[in-house]
Parts: C-alpha cells; structure tokens; sequence
C-alpha cells in the first residue's frame, strides 16, 4: 500500500522558458488556420452546419453584408466580420430592420459557436507532436510556463502520461472543480496545484502553467456566478439547438450543461478574432495578467507557430510592456517573411528566427536540447 503525505507543490522564483503557441503549433494535427474558418462555415460542406438554425442565420448574414468569390478563394477574414459586428454592439445600434441590435448580439454568440464547433472535430486525437514537446520538457528542463492563443486541447490532451508522477496542469484561474460540493458530484474533480497535493514518496511533481489568454474549449462560463467549469473531455456543441453537451461515463448519456450551482445556461469561453478586442471579461483579465507575470519572470520566450498579427494588439502590448534588454526572444516559423521579422523586432532587438515548422522543431531534440538549457 503507498504511502500519502501532503506537499506544497511551489514554483521558483524565475522561470527558464516561456513559451508562446499560436495556431502554427496546432495545425499540424488537422486544427484549421484562422483564415480558413470563415470558409469551412460558409462552403466547408459540414453537413451539421449547413443543417442547423445557428449555421443558416450565420451565413446569410455573412451573404447579406460582405463579398466573396468561392472560385479564387477570396473570404472576408474573420476579423473584419467580427469587427462589423462589435462596431454595432459597442454602439448599440441596430444595422437594419432585418438586423437589430439584439439580433446581431445573437450572431455574434451564433458565429463563436460555429468556430468552437470547427474547432472541435479535429480535437478528439492524440497530438503526436505534443507529445514529443512535453517529452523534451520532462527530459530536459520543467522550469517553463506555456502561453497558448489557441482554443484546442491537444495540448493538455498529450499532457497526461506526465500526470500526478511529474507534473500536474495549472489553467492560473478558479475552477469550479476544485470545490467538493455536492452540486459538483457529477462533474469531473480537477486537483488544485496551488493548494497541499497528496503524493507519494517515490514521487516529485511540479506544477506547469498552461495560460489560455482566448480561452478554451473545455471551459465553460456562467455569467451569473461569474465562475468558469472545466470540462476535460466534453467540449461538443450541439448546433441545431446551440447548446453544450455533455456525457456521463462509462454509459455516455447525453445531457445538456446548465451550471450546477444557479441553473443558468453556460456561455463560451473563448475571444474571438476581432480588431476591437475587449479584454475586460474578468477570466481573460486574470489570464493576462497571470501571463504578465510569467513574461517578467523568465529569461526566455520562444514564440512558436505565431505571426504577431496586427490583429492581436493587446498581445503585442502584453510584451512590449514586459519584454527588457536582458531576455532573449526566439521565433520558430517557417514562413521567412520581413513583415513577420519586423513585427518581432518592434518588441526588442535581442531576437533569433529559427525557421522551422512545429513538427520539424519538437522532431530536432539537440536544437530544443539548446533551448530548455
């Protein structure tokens, strides 16, 4: 029988590495690039979109107020029309008789759930390139904290062979899952890394910080009690009636999640891609300044999979506000652009490009060697 004790499982002062994933780091596993959503909601030949209420009332509103060409590829980018849309809500205007005020606020909420649908379908796969990345960090080096821009859970998916021996994720926010109460009996525990972890003696795990700045799929909001569910394994979405659907286990009923402390309907959990990004929302708030933190205390950031759109403004300002002359900043992408160099050296000088996809990086050990060292 082993034996338990309870530890306190505490971070170091500093961090070694920090590492920033955008879309490039996931796309290798089928997850779609931003710029191919807006395409796969309109012309994807997703049979559950084109089918359902929310897909319909989407694209013709799509139809109705921008141009595109299916024959050269041409689509509006998902900024632009979301950008539309918030320009109406920040104002609270109606755009027509067809479009009201309150319809649009509909859309918008519609369009996110169409995203965390696509999203999704790739999402029920092991990473195998994941994998090797967290097999790199166990061998080499734990003392690192992962931001990632990216709504999938690929990564925390492939996190599980390190679970309890090594190490145990931190999402930086407060779960409703780390309550014992009895309208949680139903849900899935989560353990608390911040709080005394029951162990044994033959193990040492570490906390890693895992910061979803645009949220998650496996995260569920209630704006009522203003608290965030976390649903490891259940992150579908039913479209023809917009709600989240989760399964008990082992028999894999169906039901619809509601929150179990007030009964309100759950909301997403992830930003969309707008020009007019607001980061008010009091879990993303948390996150970026968690993230804050994280970027003041490390030596160094390795970017990877991420081109610095100008889109992401409040990213930009998150690093520029943080970066010193001290910390050396790497950027692995494989597109060798100027536009994407200068983006990168408007943060700081002390830069270096490594021009590489994700799956050829984490497949290069002495190089990720170099890194973590």
């Amino acid at each position: 029988m082993k034996t338990l004790s309870e530890k306190f499982l505490r971070y170091l002062p500093n961090r070694d590495v920090v590492f920033v994933l955008g879309a490039g780091a996931s796309h290798p596993d089928g997850v779609p690039l931003q710029r191919d959503m807006l395409p796969m909601i309109i012309d994807g030949g997703i049979e559950e979109i084109e089918n359902s209420e929310i897909g319909k009332i989407v694209t013709e509103f799509i139809k109705d107020n921008f141009e595109f060409n299916r024959a050269t590829n041409q689509y509006p980018q998902l900024e632009a029309v979301f950008g539309f849309i918030d320009y109406f809500i920040q104002q609270n205007e109606s755009l027509n008789a067809k479009y009201s005020n309150e319809k649009i606020r509909d859309i918008k909420e519609y369009l996110i759930k169409l995203i965390h649908y696509i999203v999704n379908l790739q999402t029920d796969k092991r990473s195998h390139y994941y994998h090797l990345f967290w097999k790199m960090i166990q061998k080499n080096n734990s003392n690192v904290s992962i931001i990632t821009l990216n709504y999938d859970t690929l990564l925390e998916q492939a996190f599980d062979f390190l679970f309890k021996s090594h190490g145990y994720i931190d999402y930086c926010i407060p779960l409703m899952n780390y309550e014992q109460l009895p309208e949680m009996n139903n849900f899935n525990f989560w353990i608390n890394p911040r709080e005394p972890v029951s162990i044994s003696e033959n193990e040492n795990p570490i906390p890693i910080k895992i910061i979803k700045v645009h949220g998650s799929l496996n995260w569920k909001y209630c704006n009522c009690c203003n608290q965030t569910l976390l649903t490891p394994w259940d992150r579908s979405i039913d479209l023809k009636r917009g709600k989240f659907l989760g399964y008990t286990y082992p028999d894999k009923e169906e039901y619809e999640f509601v929150c179990p402390l007030d009964g309100t309907e759950f909301r997403t959990l992830i930003m969309p891609p707008t020009y007019l990004k607001t980061i008010h929302h009091p879990i993303i708030s948390q996150l970026m300044s968690e993230a804050s933190r994280e970027i003041r205390a490390t030596k160094r950031i390795v970017f990877i999979g991420y081109s610095l759109s100008s889109s992401d403004v409040h990213i930009k300002a998150l690093f520029k506000k943080q970066i010193t002359s001290d910390k050396e900043i790497i950027v692995v992408n494989p597109k060798r652009k100027e536009s994407l160099e200068l983006n990168y050296r408007s943060l700081t000088n002390n830069v270096r490009f490594i021009y590489s996809s994700f799956e050829d990086f984490v497949n290069d050990e002495n190089q990720l060697n170099s890194i973590l060292s």
